[in-house]
């Protein structure tokens, strides 16, 4: 037997989600589908996920790891899969692994990145693959409070008020590394890099930041929900629209390759690694 991890990308649009679902579309189920096929030996495979995004989230560096019991080359791996894989669903790379490697224990941190456009209309071409915000014309985020805001959040702390009730998570005390904000107007990017997150954390946090940016809050609310630890004093959880899984990084051992992130169509200083 021998364990394979791979480095997996999609478009969360047609998806209920990564997990499996009773007669729901999911990315897991479609990998999953993918990779018997090109196994061609009749036996189920089950995929495990660095993180397992929500309805309508995307992803640029999911990793994945299963076993096999047939060899294969590398690239034959990602030729093969993605010879059963539908458009929005692609393998960028193959390799084998250590039995210990675990695509989510493994893990010490992971990026997520929201894209969010903002303006008196929606964009039809950007449906789904961003955020939205209505701003009547002329108007604009206040970009340095909403930076001042997510400062609060970096270190160590309990994100009890931006987690949703459903989380499964054993702990709600997570370390978040980075909380950064580009403004690139008619655009806003926010990058959050954490150890580990909770079910809609990166959603509940921009939702929060962005009532700061409108003037709805001071900068210093975040620090009141934060250290409130109480869902319900924090803004209403934000679109999955314009949420993707950038990133996720290993100990050096593993030796897992980075994302395929040169076609993400994001500001490169956004996907600089911190």
């Amino acid at each position: 037997m021998m364990r394979i991890a791979l480095g997996v990308q999609y478009d969360g649009r047609a998806y209920c989600g990564w997990q499996v679902q009773p007669n729901q579309p999911t990315v897991q189920a479609t990998l999953e589908s993918a990779i018997c096929q090109f196994v061609g030996d009749g036996q189920a495979v089950r995929v495990t996920a660095a993180g397992r995004t929500d309805t309508g989230v995307h992803a640029l560096g999911q990793v994945v790891h299963f076993d096999a019991k047939v060899e294969r080359e590398d690239w034959s791996w990602v030729r093969g899969i993605n010879t059963f894989l539908p458009h929005d669903v692609v393998v960028n790379w193959a390799k084998p692994v250590a039995d210990d490697f675990d695509a989510r224990f493994s893990a010490k941190e992971r990026t997520y990145i929201y894209a969010l456009l903002a303006g008196p209309t929606r964009s039809p071409v950007l449906h789904q693959r961003y955020g939205y915000q209505m701003l009547p014309a002329g108007q604009w985020f206040d970009i340095k409070q909403m930076q001042t805001a997510s400062q609060h959040l970096v270190g160590e702390h309990d994100f009890s008020s931006f987690r949703a009730s459903e989380c499964q998570s054993k702990t709600p005390v997570k370390h978040l590394y980075e909380c950064a904000i580009l403004d690139q107007q008619p655009f806003v990017y926010f990058k959050i890099r954490a150890n580990a997150f909770l079910h809609h954390m990166v959603r509940n946090i921009v939702g929060s930041l962005l009532h700061v940016g409108q003037g709805r809050q001071p900068s210093h609310w975040m620090k009141t929900i934060l250290d409130g630890k109480n869902r319900d004093l924090a803004a209403p959880t934000f679109a999955p629209d314009g949420l993707y899984l950038v990133r996720v990084a290993y100990p050096d051992e593993f030796a897992i390759p980075a994302p395929h992130l040169q076609n993400a169509g994001f500001p490169k200083e956004l996907m600089l690694q911190s």
